[in-house]
């Protein structure tokens, strides 16, 4: 079923109530203030610029930002290879970032690596525009081995199973990203 069919409250809570929770809200904010304590670190003397990848970055992106006590600016960028489907295919452009990316150290914040393909996309674009230095975060890694060569994030709050995950900004067919907690849907779910 593509993202953005229309379901029903009753097959969404049916959703919810067979999945699994992997990561409970406890620990998706454990993983937010990782997040933030590694970012911090590397990038608190760089006034970098922050690019939400959309739509999957909102919940995460602004969890942690209270935390990035630091200067930075906050800018977006949204391109997708499924485009209300949940197959993946082309990189498709909905909008580029606004902020001149020339010389800048640049953290593509998202909510979750898993093949890599529109990351690899999102990092070359970033290169490309002349970033000087490009860095990665996400709230989930979903180790796969169907990963873009060489793709790994610099940042990572936790790391999740090779299932269908929802839930902390993860769209469950366009539904259920306002969950605090990240769920693995129930076999039967995933289609």
């Amino acid at each position: 079923m593509p993202q953005g069919v229309a379901l029903t409250e009753d097959e969404l809570s049916g959703v919810v109530a067979r999945a699994e929770c992997l990561h409970d809200a406890a620990a998706v904010a454990a993983g937010i203030e990782r997040l933030a304590a590694e970012i911090t670190a590397k990038l608190s003397a760089t006034q970098p610029l922050v690019l939400g990848v959309m739509t999957g970055a909102i919940v995460p992106l602004g969890r942690l930002l209270p935390y990035l006590q630091f200067p930075l600016e906050l800018d977006y960028i949204h391109a997708t290879r499924y485009h209300k489907s949940t197959i993946g295919r082309e990189l498709v452009w909905l909008a580029r970032p606004q902020t001149p990316l020339r010389g800048r150290t640049v953290l593509l914040v998202d909510d979750i690596l898993d093949e890599g393909h529109t990351f690899k996309g999102l990092l070359d674009a970033c290169r490309e525009e002349g970033a000087e230095a490009v860095y990665t975060a996400v709230l989930a890694d979903k180790p796969n081995p169907r990963r873009e060569p060489g793709m790994v994030a610099d940042f990572i709050g936790v790391t999740v199973p090779e299932r269908y995950v929802f839930g902390a900004g993860m769209d469950y067919k366009g539904y259920l990203r306002n969950l605090d907690g990240i769920y693995a849907a129930h076999r039967d779910d995933e289609d």
